[in-house]
């Protein structure tokens, strides 16, 4: 990886990324426990069979995992270094869309259907992800993905409400919007939120 290649801002989301990963190979042996302890209310899942990123997504204030025999239209998503096109979408409510999502950028993005809140507290858990080098600038450590975080909890990224994805890959996700309001799909990969990785869904 040469962040070189990159703007200024994702040069640094890369360098960023990457130490954090080296750093906790260094010192892998205190962290195998640590968090393990963290309250339920701080990981996702913690009562659902394992995943630190869970199934609290399927009580979203967002919506609902749909079905792709209900969906009454495929929205294509484009994610680049660091942006999605389109980066706003009007969904009515009670529709359900099939998001096929592709990473064209050079590094890992993530597509996530969320309110504010939920992504706040997400980025911790990707934070935690990268620490343990499960995430990495531009690709997913699976192994690591599995290790055990202590209670059974794994920081396996297997939400309805999105998807993780290696450049060049591509995925689905189909959402039932439920309820109206506004609300955001993002990337919270450490530092891509913040650098713009951000777009909306107005739900009417």
């Amino acid at each position: 990886m040469n962040p070189t290649k990159y703007p200024t801002v994702l040069g640094i989301i890369t360098a960023a990324t990457m130490t954090l990963a080296a750093s906790t190979v260094m010192a892998a042996g205190t962290h195998g426990s640590g968090h393990g302890n963290m309250s339920p209310a701080s990981m996702h899942g913690g009562a659902h069979g394992g995943s630190m990123h869970g199934d609290d997504a399927h009580s979203s204030p967002a919506g609902e995992p749909g079905k792709a025999s209900e969906a009454t239209r495929t929205v294509t998503v484009e994610m680049t270094d660091n942006r999605y096109t389109p980066e706003t979408l009007s969904v009515k409510q009670g529709e359900t869309i099939r998001f096929v999502v592709e990473n064209k950028g050079q590094l890992v993005h993530e597509f996530n259907i969320g309110t504010p809140a939920m992504h706040t507290a997400h980025q911790k858990e990707m934070m935690m992800m990268a620490e343990h080098g499960a995430l990495e600038a531009d690709r997913i450590n699976h192994d690591r993905m599995k290790m055990d975080m202590g209670g059974g909890r794994t920081m396996e990224h297997n939400d309805p409400n999105s998807v993780l994805l290696e450049p060049g890959k591509k995925a689905e996700v189909v959402w039932k919007f439920t309820e109206a309001g506004k609300f955001e799909f993002a990337c919270n990969v450490p530092g891509h939120y913040d650098a713009g990785m951000v777009g909306t869904l107005d739900v009417q």
